[in-house]
């Protein structure tokens, strides 16, 4: 394992706490009765979005690893992991804050942008691994 690997790799375990953290808050305002349908289902999604995204990182980063690509190389890929988990994640979150049913934000736009890292992320994994 390169030291790219190794660091990504603990960040990510390191940010799994957090997705944990986000379900329990999901549990106790639910339990209040402090987000609307609206908010709920955008809450969820963010959660849901983040946790399953991690582990997407984790998998991805042991491919890497595995392939034998270059630091450079892995920074650039979990680099890209990184932001788009966040972006993607992260715009369902903002959309239920700053959002309208029906309308679109710029919490729209993040979750959009954060497919496209996490695509390229991906595409540039898959190519390392295919030519290297």
């Amino acid at each position: 394992m390169g030291t790219a690997d190794r660091w990504l790799t603990v960040i990510a375990l390191v940010s799994v706490p957090t997705v944990m953290v986000g379900g329990y808050t999901l549990m106790r305002l639910t339990a209040a009765g402090r987000l609307d349908a609206f908010q709920l289902a955008l809450f969820r999604a963010g959660h849901a979005h983040a946790g399953v995204l991690l582990v997407l990182t984790l998998t991805a980063l042991g491919i890497a690893a595995r392939a034998g690509l270059s630091d450079p190389y892995t920074w650039v890929v979990g680099g890209l992991l990184a932001a788009g988990t966040i972006s993607q994640s992260g715009g369902f979150f903002l959309h239920a804050a700053i959002g309208r049913p029906g309308a679109w934000s710029f919490g729209n736009t993040m979750t959009v942008g954060g497919a496209a890292a996490l695509t390229a992320a991906l595409l540039a994994l898959a190519h390392g691994v295919a030519t290297g």
